[in-house]
């Protein structure tokens, strides 16, 4: 089992930053890719972020201002977003898998609470 807690939600003006982190527990967090996934009201949970080791993945709708990094040492993963837009607001979470790159949120058997980010215009 890995259990997740995200942290750093909340609510922005457009183009402004936010950090979120994820802090892991459980089984070796080091053997896990951890995943972003966001779900905005009425929308289907989608793909943001993942990174593996020393790979990072993030998806073409948020490339360029948001980055993916982790702490192996904190075990902790953390979602770096800026120039935030209103469409970035939605519900963002936290997950991960030992079974290698996935971006398919059903390929995640891990998941955190969820924290929310709300961008005003």
């Amino acid at each position: 089992q890995v259990q997740l807690v995200e942290s750093g939600g909340g609510l922005v003006q457009a183009g402004d930053s936010l950090r979120l982190s994820c802090a892991a527990s459980g089984r070796t967090f080091r053997g896990h890719v951890m995943g972003w996934f966001r779900q905005a009201p009425g929308k289907e949970r989608e793909f943001v972020a993942l990174i593996s080791g020393a790979s990072a993945y993030v998806a073409d709708s948020v490339k360029g201002r948001f980055t993916i990094f982790r702490d192996n040492a904190k075990n902790t993963v953390y979602l770096q977003m800026n120039s935030l837009k209103s469409e970035d607001t939605a519900v963002y979470y936290c997950a991960a898998t030992p079974g290698g790159i996935r971006t398919r949120d059903v390929d995640y058997p891990y998941w955190g609470q969820g924290t929310q980010v709300t961008v005003i215009s």
